[in-house]
């Protein structure tokens, strides 16, 4: 007689990015041992491969492909593993005061959010003639810009790889039509202040972010620590 099948529960998550709502799973035990093994390994770029294969699969297919905002992945991974694993996270947390303490700190994923600034917007309008048209940053992007070394080439390569298409009076030149060399080009002709129209794209984008407070035992300072990213939230 076959043994009969494990029913698994499903919940309900808003995809950030478009506001969607998703039914999603909590991962199995084989989906968690192949994370837990390339955790094992350290390798980001392995790490990162799994959460998505994980991330796809818990929800059906509808996250977790390579053209979803790291955002996205970051928050739908923290609610899989709250559902998964524990709701709450310990986090070993340094205070600010002394930078030498650890404090534990219990953070529950039902309390991550995804911040989003009341002024974003995905068109960055250069200057009268000039509107790009950006996108956000995916897994693939970070890590393609995380192996390398240069902190500045890291910025412009990001930044570059984010433009989805150029508007140009009623004109409108899309990436893939672009050759490598032309939009270097273009990039390098930005003047300061159009840069840092671009920076500001990416200084308001959504993020994982979480302001907490932590108590120095040995001091009694309280402080304020900002967790931003996955791997702040995962200790």
């Amino acid at each position: 007689m076959a043994l009969p099948k494990i029913t698994t529960p499903t919940y309900t998550l808003v995809k950030p990015s478009t506001n969607e709502k998703l039914e999603y799973r909590p991962f199995l035990v084989g989906e968690e041992k192949i994370l837990l093994m390339a955790m094992e390994s350290e390798d980001e770029t392995e790490i990162y491969k799994a959460i998505l294969r994980l991330v796809n699969s818990c929800t059906n297919g509808k996250m977790g492909n390579n053209d979803d905002p790291l955002f996205d992945i970051e928050y739908a991974f923290l609610k899989i593993r709250g559902k998964s694993v524990s709701e709450t996270i310990e986090l070993s947390i340094t205070c600010p005061d002394d930078e030498t303490t650890v404090v534990e700190y219990p953070l529950n994923t039902d309390d991550i959010q995804i911040l989003v600034d009341d002024k974003h917007t995905k068109k960055v309008k250069l200057n009268d003639e000039f509107t790009l048209n950006m996108r956000y940053p995916t897994v693939n992007d970070t890590l393609k810009t995380n192996k390398i070394k240069s902190s500045v080439e890291k910025i412009f390569t990001l930044m570059k790889g984010c433009i989805e298409s150029v508007e140009h009076g009623e004109d409108i030149y899309n990436r893939v039509d672009m050759s490598n060399k032309e939009l270097d080009e273009f990039f390098d002709s930005l003047t300061q202040g159009m840069f840092e129209k671009v920076q500001e794209f990416f200084n308001t984008m959504p993020t994982l972010r979480e302001e907490i407070e932590i108590v120095n035992p040995k001091t009694n300072v309280t402080s304020k620590v900002t967790l931003e990213g996955l791997v702040d939230f995962l200790g």
